[in-house]
């Protein structure tokens, strides 16, 4: 069984800055990619940022420049940067691991979610 910690939310004003950290236990032999998913109220669930074990990175359009996802093999732990955040960043945002293959995502293993809000 795969566990997932996240920590690093919390309430910030717009143009600032905050880093969520994930950290990863367990046997993660069949995981190839770690995720960042978010989910505002009343919105559906969204990917954020990914990241491949060979640290290949993808990003939503809505945070291209303004978020950076990185990973730390050494302290299984996975990285989301988070700079310039604007009011509609709000959302709680999860972890997640999973296998990538023959084109599919497999999202198999989720964190608990912290809340990042974004406000004046």
């Amino acid at each position: 069984q795969v566990q997932l910690v996240e920590s690093g939310g919390g309430l910030v004003q717009p143009g600032g800055s905050l880093r969520l950290s994930c950290a990863v236990s367990g046997s993660t032999y069949n995981i190839n990619v770690r995720a960042w998913y978010r989910q505002a109220p009343g919105k559906q669930r969204e990917l954020v940022a990914s990241i491949t074990d060979g640290s290949g990175t993808k990003y939503v359009d809505s945070v291209k420049g303004r978020f950076t996802i990185s990973r730390d093999n050494a302290k299984n732990t996975v990285y989301l940067q988070m700079d310039s955040l604007k009011p509609e960043d709000t959302a709680v945002y999860y972890c997640n691991a999973g296998t990538y293959f023959r084109g599919t995502y497999y999202p198999r293993y989720w964190g608990q979610g912290t809340q990042v809000t974004v406000s004046s």
